[in-house]
């Protein structure tokens, strides 16, 4: 819906509560108010008009386009045509049987033709296989296009030369995330790549050192929020292991420890200071860690932090 078609329906419209016909479009908020009473008529408005200004017709021309945008999410960014598989023409008609052969063919070779060099090719089957990972990890877009640009910078220093596609874009997968504040394990991109996990941690430290990616390590609370949701436990539970860590890192036992070993043991001690206690097997389900390093970062951080054990009951 343009502007001047939303500015033809607001000429029709009136104000239901004072019958004012004095209203206001705010394309900022998507509003439509009422100036004289400011009742809001509707809140859903949405501005398909450019995103952008012209102001003689020479800019006009220059900034029009048409198309979707370029996306490093795939290999020629978008910027190439493709033949819909549909099997209808550019009518929506249905192709006749007798030529459906004919149009398979144009079909095959003109995905051939996009795809020119070994490189290229690399980088189709890598982006197919970076938005399959991406899918099973429920990752957001700007994290998969993160990590397309990543892969693309390894592409450019040859470091995919004698290494595995599967096991490079899995690594760039688990440093966007890293670089994007949304952190996911190792053990949870292996899964989701089908991959060995010390494969992938070999890929990710090649990868690191050619593109020089430079990311900080991860900390323990980054990992509180999505475990406490996995638990299914209260916002209480979440704050209480804040505390917790925030108390452990000033005393320095979350040094030289795994973040994500440390969150699983705050959770499990702030569960039952919260009283909502779960047991230690049911918060490693939750979070893939081992019972036994739970019960290990538990006891350093109950000792440290002076928490009585007895208290905190024998799960």
């Amino acid at each position: 819906m343009t502007r001047k078609r939303i500015s033809q329906e607001k000429e029709d419209l009136k104000c239901p509560e004072c019958g004012s016909r004095n209203l206001k479009m705010y394309y900022d908020r998507g509003e439509l108010v009422c100036e004289e009473c400011g009742l809001v008529l509707d809140d859903t408005y949405i501005d398909q008009g450019p995103e952008w200004r012209a102001f003689d017709s020479d800019q006009s021309e220059r900034r029009a386009r048409t198309g979707a945008p370029t996306t490093v999410l795939i290999h020629d960014k978008g910027l190439s045509t493709e033949i819909s598989w549909a099997n209808r023409d550019a009518y929506g008609k249905r192709i006749p049987n007798r030529n459906r052969a004919t149009v398979y063919r144009v079909r095959k070779w003109h995905k051939r033709m996009n795809i020119g060099d070994a490189e290229e090719r690399n980088l189709s089957v890598a982006l197919q296989e970076l938005s399959r990972i991406s899918s099973k990890l429920g990752l957001p877009r700007n994290i998969r296009e993160t990590a397309a640009m990543i892969y693309r910078k390894a592409l450019e220093k040859n470091l995919a030369r004698g290494r595995s596609i599967e096991h490079l874009v899995a690594a760039s997968v688990y440093a966007s995330c890293r670089q994007c504040g949304v952190p996911r394990t190792i053990a949870e991109v292996s899964e989701a790549a089908d991959i060995n996990k010390k494969k992938l941690g070999r890929a990710y430290r090649h990868l690191a050192r050619g593109v020089s990616l430079n990311l900080k390590p991860s900390t323990p609370d980054e990992y509180l929020s999505r475990f406490c949701n996995k638990l299914g436990v209260p916002p209480s539970v979440q704050i209480k292991g804040m505390e917790i860590l925030e108390d452990a890192g000033k005393l320095g036992v979350t040094s030289g420890k795994g973040p994500t070993g440390l969150a699983a043991a705050a959770i499990y001690i702030s569960c039952i200071l919260t009283s909502n206690p779960k047991t230690q097997k049911e918060v490693s389900e939750a979070t893939g860690i081992t019972e036994v390093t739970i019960r290990n970062r538990y006891k350093e951080m109950c000792a440290a932090l002076d928490i009585d054990l007895n208290n905190i009951g024998n799960q």
